[in-house]
């Protein structure tokens, strides 16, 4: 098991950048492929992007494909994401989660992933 801890999350606006931090602790972070969710009020929670255990491969919504940017230093056990051109719409809560898949992509779902952060909120005033 994997405790995760995201940070990094506030308010900012329309156009500006955020960077997202989630920190892990126990079993390596290495043993897992590492995503990215957001959920907006009254809305389900979505898939943001995904990063392969080596960190050779990455997937994106396409809502934020081309802005966001996720990345892993395993000897930190740290994943990021990096947030540009933030819009009003990239408003919510967003989860860190950690996955034992070993096969990955833009398609995975919440149900994918076995243990999950307490989640950071990110505003965007516009």
């Amino acid at each position: 098991q994997v405790q995760l801890v995201e940070s990094g999350g506030g308010l900012v606006q329309a156009g500006g950048s955020l960077r997202l931090s989630c920190a892990a602790s126990g079993r390596t972070s290495s043993s897992y492929a590492m995503g990215w969710f957001r959920q907006a009020p009254g809305k389900e929670r979505e898939f943001v992007a995904i990063i392969s255990r080596s960190g050779g491969s990455t997937y994106y919504a396409d809502s934020v494909k081309g802005r966001f940017t996720i990345s892993r230093v395993n000897a930190k056990n740290t994943v990021y994401l990096q947030m540009n051109s933030l819009k009003p719409e990239d408003t919510a809560v967003y989860y860190c989660a950690a996955s034992v898949k070993l096969r990955i992509g833009v398609n995975m779902r919440s149900a994918d992933f076995g243990s999950w952060g307490q989640g950071t909120q990110v505003t965007v005033s516009s």
